[in-house]
C-alpha cells in the first residue's frame, strides 16, 4: 500500500541533488570472521525525485569506485585492485530505482544496483529524515537514510577471496541531505 503524499509531514515535490559535505555511503564487511572493517566512498552523485505521488517517485545515484576510503591506504589499493572491485575497469557504482513503496508505515527504494559490471535487484529499507529550510535563504533540504545488505560474489567481487577471510555479506548504509534544485 502506497501512503498518500499529504501522510508525509512538509513534503516538497521536485528533483533534489546530494550534498557530499553532509551526506556518507559506508559499508560494513567482517574480516576473519570476527572484525568488522568500514568503509566509505567519498565520490557520489545521487539524483532524488520526489514525485507529486510518492510512488512516482525516483532515485539515481552513482559512486566512484575509485573513492573508496577505509581509513587504510594498502587496503584501499587493495580494494581498488582485480582481487576486489577492479576499478580501472569497472569505475563506477550505480543504483536506480524501479520503484518506491511504502508499507506499513515504512518506506522502501526497489532498483538495479550495479557493481563490478554485473546488474541485480536490489531493496533499500529507507528512513525518511524529512523536509525543511537548508542554510541560505529559502533554500530547501530533505534527508534520508537507507540500508541494505548484499553478496560481493553473485556481483562477482573478490570471488578468488574466502568467506573465512572477508565475508561474502556486505551492509550498505547510506544517509543523505539532498538539496532542493530550483
Amino acid at each position: 500500500m502506497s501512503a498518500p503524499t499529504t501522510e508525509i509531514p512538509g513534503y516538497i515535490a521536485g528533483t533534489w541533488v546530494i550534498d557530499g559535505t553532509h551526506s556518507d555511503v559506508t559499508f560494513t564487511v567482517r574480516h576473519l570472521g570476527v572484525s568488522k572493517v568500514r568503509g566509505r566512498f567519498d565520490q557520489v552523485e545521487t539524483t532524488i525525485v520526489t514525485a507529486e505521488k510518492l510512488t512516482d517517485s525516483t532515485v539515481t545515484a552513482t559512486i566512484h569506485a575509485t573513492s573508496i576510503d577505509t581509513n587504510n591506504e594498502q587496503r584501499d589499493a587493495h580494494v581498488r585492485a582485480g582481487d576486489f572491485l577492479d576499478v580501472e575497469q569497472f569505475p563506477t557504482i550505480t543504483f536506480t530505482s524501479t520503484a518506491v513503496r511504502a508499507e506499513d508505515g515504512e518506506y522502501f527504494i526497489d532498483g538495479e544496483l550495479t557493481l563490478h559490471g554485473v546488474t541485480k535487484p536490489v531493496t533499500l529499507a529507507a528512513e525518511l529524515g524529512g523536509f525543511g529550510n537548508g542554510m541560505t535563504e529559502g533554500s530547501k533540504v530533505l534527508g534520508i537514510s537507507a540500508r541494505t545488505e548484499i553478496s560481493r560474489t553473485e556481483f562477482g567481487v573478490g570471488t578468488g577471496i574466502p568467506s573465512a577471510v572477508v565475508s561474502d555479506k556486505i551492509k550498505i548504509e547510506l544517509d543523505i541531505e539532498a538539496g532542493l534544485q530550483a
